[in-house]
This record gives C-alpha cells, sequence and structure tokens, in this order.
C-alpha cells in the first residue's frame, strides 16, 4: 500500500487563512480535509493509501481521528520525522512526501521518495 507523508507545518503554512492565529487548529482541519485519502488516493495515487500527518510544536497535542488518518507527533524537527519515516519504509512501498520545502524535498528524494506540492491534498 503506497504511503503519503504530509508535511503538516508546511501544508497549513501554504494557505494564508490566519493559521498563525491557532496552529491546532489549522492542523485540525488538515486533518479533516485529509480524511477521503485513504479511499479516494490522490491522481495519479489510486486507493487505497496509508496517510500520516506529521505534526510539530504547537500541534502536536492535537487528537486521534478515526478517520485513518495516522497523526506522527514529532519530537523535535518535523522535517527530520519525516526523513525517519521514508527512511523506516524506504524500499517496502511507494512513498510521497507532500511538501514545498525545498530542503525536505531534496533529502526525500535521495532516499527515493517521490514529492508533491501542497496542492496535492485537499487543505
Amino acid at each position: 500500500m503506497p504511503l503519503v507523508i504530509v508535511d503538516g507545518a508546511n501544508v497549513v503554512g501554504s494557505v494564508p487563512d490566519g493559521w498563525w492565529r491557532d496552529r491546532a487548529g489549522a492542523a485540525i482541519r488538515l486533518r479533516d480535509s485529509l480524511a477521503p485519502l485513504p479511499s479516494t488516493g490522490l491522481p495519479g495515487l489510486p486507493a487505497p493509501i496509508e496517510v500520516v500527518l506529521v505534526v510539530e510544536g504547537k500541534a502536536r497535542d492535537i487528537p486521534e481521528d478515526p478517520s485513518g488518518i495516522r497523526i506522527e507527533r514529532a519530537p523535535a524537527s518535523g522535517d527530520d520525522t519525516i526523513i525517519d519515516l521514508v527512511r523506516h519504509h524506504q524500499g517496502t512501498r511507494p512513498i510521497t512526501v507532500v511538501t514545498a520545502d525545498r530542503g525536505l524535498r531534496a533529502r526525500a528524494t535521495a532516499l527515493g521518495a517521490e514529492i508533491r506540492g501542497p496542492s496535492a491534498v485537499p487543505r
């Protein structure tokens, strides 16, 4: 099953909707907007897929939801947690990282992950 790892902070930050006033609330809205993806997939990546939302900082304590979106709480750097996930699953299944962060894109691509920008997922 393909794995889609969403860089929560980066995707939330790609929409100038006042997210900075309520980072946890913005992460919850993102989590909820991702809910259909495990059963609908993404363009070019048919369902079923596993979706992991990586959260950090003030968004770290958002609650789990029965939607099927797994929450990965970064103990420090969200980017490092994403790379740890890519390394853990490397070579076992297709991995897509959703981010616009250039440094993270380079690190993940070097490990064989596909990259998609924030507009690839509902926000």
